[in-house]
This record gives structure tokens, C-alpha cells and sequence, in this order.
């Protein structure tokens, strides 16, 4: 780890159309305010390139795809070397004709790709019709390493998950990243939506807790209307960064597009994890059914 405090910046947007160019032009005005103010490294919300697609099942819909080094690299890499940040995007990757994924790419003040996760939980919902587009990644759970420490990067559903936070911890991960894209129906009552908004934000602080690192989420906000006359997402915003302790650092409204700007203290997670070493306590040695499916 290079660093003892970082000051992370996280752009939660409203995203209208599916004109890239905009789009990206709309993220780099921001990604810029924040590096002016002194960010180090930038998150920005996952597909953030277009609308969220996966509303509805359309083959159209794979022409958004690029590859990893395709026009979208070439903006986002621009920017990240002219701004010297640690930027981390998100793309709709196209592998091969067939094959694509959900993926995040990091640059390190460079326009040099420093590493990339391909989303591993891809979920089949109404609404979140994710497994028609994307193929689950195939590079396991690990921290991508940058000039400011190991970046443990996972995708939206991968944030329910405290397997995959915990393998990104024990592989040495210093910060967890989620780039999400997550909000609600307009037909689920009010206090359903309460509920769910309350799981999302305590699953998230609970990793943080849990792995004695900072978390650092960013979510999409505003209404997308389904192309085919559904009811469409309403996006629920509240980006946030917390401690490793899961205390709340910073915490973005729910509708309206926003920056967050916070100094991380990475050498607080080395006191935590004294105070607290679960770490030492796990019991190894008896986790084995957990690589199976259900236990009976």
C-alpha cells in the first residue's frame, strides 16, 4: 500500500439517453470538478456509458457492446493520464460476437488499462434481465493493484454477496469498489422500498465490517422508463462511502445527481483489524460445505 489516506471522489449520475459521447462527456465534466479538488481516485456508477438496458431482452441492444480497448477505453484512459487519478469505469464488453460481459476497468493515472473484473454474479429478475447479456467473468475475486493500493472492484450483485467481498479481503484488498445500477419499481409499495433500500445499505456496510476495510459504492439515480412500456426503474442514488468499521463517511441523496468527495484513512483498517481479528478467529477448518450448493 502506498498511501496512508486517499481522498476518493464517486459520481452518481442521471443518465437520459444512450448517446455515449454525451454520456461520457457529462461523466468527465465531473470526474474533472473532482480531480480539481484534489480526488485521487474516482468511481463511477456501473454502465454508466448508457441507459440501463437490461430492462427488457433485445438482441439490438448487444450493438452498444465494445471491446475492452475499444472507443471507450480511448476516452476514459485519455483521462485518467491527463488528470493523473486512479479512475475506475464500467463498460458493456464485448469479448467476441456471442460472448460479453458486465465489466469494470481501472486505469492508473495512466491510459494504460491496470486491470479489469468481469462481473461473477449476474442476476434474472423482472426488470434486471442481466443472463440474456452477460456471461459470468471469469477471473475470480482479484484486487487490482494501483499507485494508491489493491482495489478490491466487484459489480452490483456482487455486493450481496459476502463471499465474494471476503475473497477480495483475503487476496489483500486495501478498498472495495461497487459500481451498481439498482432501484426500484414503481408498483412495490412504500414500505417495501424502504426495505429494500435498508438491505442494500446494510449489506454493503456489513462487508465493510466484516472485512475491516472501507467500502465505496456508486449508484445510479433518476426514473429510466422500460423501451417497451413497463413501469421502468426508478434509481435510488444514495452513493455512499464507508469506514471500516461501517461508519458512514459520506452519503449522496436519492434523486439527484451528485459528486462525494472523502479522505479515506487506509491505516485505520490496520488498527480495526487489531481491535477486531476475525481474521485470526475463522474457522477454516469446518467451512468446507460452503462451496456446495445448499447443505442438506
Amino acid at each position: 500500500m502506498s498511501a496512508q489516506t486517499v481522498k476518493i471522489g464517486v459520481v452518481q449520475q442521471a443518465i437520459s439517453g444512450n448517446d455515449k459521447s454525451q454520456n461520457w462527456a457529462d461523466s468527465a465534466k465531473q470526474i474533472r470538478a473532482l480531480a480539481n479538488d484534489g480526488a485521487q481516485c474516482i468511481l463511477l456508477q456501473e454502465l454508466h456509458s448508457t441507459l440501463y438496458f437490461c430492462q427488457t431482452e433485445d438482441v439490438d441492444v448487444f450493438d452498444l457492446a465494445e471491446p475492452i480497448e475499444g472507443e471507450g477505453h480511448r476516452f476514459f484512459g485519455a483521462l485518467a493520464d491527463e488528470l493523473n487519478i486512479v479512475l475506475i469505469t464500467s463498460m458493456f464488453e464485448k469479448r467476441a460476437t456471442g460472448l460479453y460481459h458486465n465489466t469494470a476497468v481501472v486505469y492508473d493515472c495512466s491510459a494504460k488499462v491496470a486491470g479489469i473484473y468481469r462481473k461473477m454474479h449476474i442476476p434474472d429478475d423482472p426488470g434486471f434481465y442481466e443472463k440474456f447479456y452477460f456471461t459470468p467473468g471469469d477471473l475470480g475475486f482479484t484486487p487490482i493493484e494501483t499507485s494508491i493500493g489493491k482495489l478490491g472492484v466487484l459489480v452490483c450483485w456482487d455486493q450481496w454477496y459476502p463471499e465474494a467481498a471476503r475473497l477480495m479481503a483475503m487476496a489483500g484488498a486495501d478498498i472495495l469498489f461497487y459500481p451498481t445500477a439498482i432501484g426500484w419499481d414503481r408498483n412495490d409499495t412504500r414500505d417495501e422500498q424502504v426495505r429494500q433500500q435498508d438491505a442494500w445499505f446494510t449489506i454493503q456496510r456489513a462487508h465493510a465490517v466484516a472485512n475491516n476495510i472501507p467500502v465505496v459504492v456508486a449508484n445510479r439515480t433518476g426514473y429510466e422508463v422500460a423501451p417497451h412500456g413497463q413501469s421502468g426503474i426508478d434509481f435510488w442514488g444514495l452513493s455512499f462511502v464507508a469506514g471500516p468499521q461501517g461508519e458512514i463517511l459520506a452519503k449522496a441523496s436519492h434523486d439527484t445527481p451528485e459528486n462525494l468527495l472523502v479522505e479515506v484513512d487506509l491505516a485505520r483498517s490496520e488498527q480495526v483489524k487489531r481491535w477486531w481479528p476475525y481474521f485470526r478467529d475463522r474457522r477454516i477448518e469446518d467451512y468446507g460445505d460452503l462451496t456446495k450448493r445448499w447443505r442438506t
